[in-house]
């Protein structure tokens, strides 16, 4: 997998989809990205738990084979879409960050060609800053957000096309 090319395709995320992304366990210090238990997102109906919300959305991001390689969220905000992602665990830092992202910020300029696009990034996570730059993401704003370990640092990453 190191620093081979891949062709990533985004498609609409299905329960099994989802299912299997909570079931993705990541290594400290990134373990805050892991999902609650399938049944407990789908009993509270959270985030993908959520059918209209995983409908509206959520997407997974299959590889050539069509295995998934992680899932997108295209957050709608007012002249912004917003994303959230996360790539399988087993798959994070083997050089196929750049065209991950890039399939994400195509998708959402098809779902919004006029829209901003922007992403939130801990900024301890260097390894994903350094591919959202590589792609042509630009850190407009720090703040502060409340994780599940307490309040954390955050940049504003925004999309300018230019890498």
């Amino acid at each position: 997998m190191d620093e081979a090319s891949v062709t990533f395709h985004v498609k609409p995320m299905e329960e099994e989809h989802a299912q299997q992304i909570c079931s993705w366990q990541y290594d400290p210090p990134y373990n805050i990205y892991s999902w609650l238990p399938w049944e407990q997102m789908k009993a509270l109906e959270v985030e993908f738990g959520d059918v209209q919300l995983r409908k509206d959305q959520y997407a997974v991001i299959l590889g050539e084979n069509d295995e998934i390689c992680g899932f997108a969220q295209f957050f709608p905000l007012v002249g912004v879409t917003r994303i959230g992602l996360g790539m399988h665990p087993e798959r994070c830092g083997h050089g196929q960050g750049v065209e991950f992202v890039s399939a994400i910020v195509q998708e959402a300029i098809r779902r919004n060609p006029s829209n901003e696009i922007d992403l939130e990034v801990l900024t301890w996570n260097t390894r994903a800053i350094r591919v959202y730059e590589k792609v042509g993401f630009i850190t407009q704003d720090t703040y502060e957000r409340q994780t599940p370990t307490g309040l954390q640092p955050f940049y504003c990453m925004v999309y300018t096309g230019a890498r």
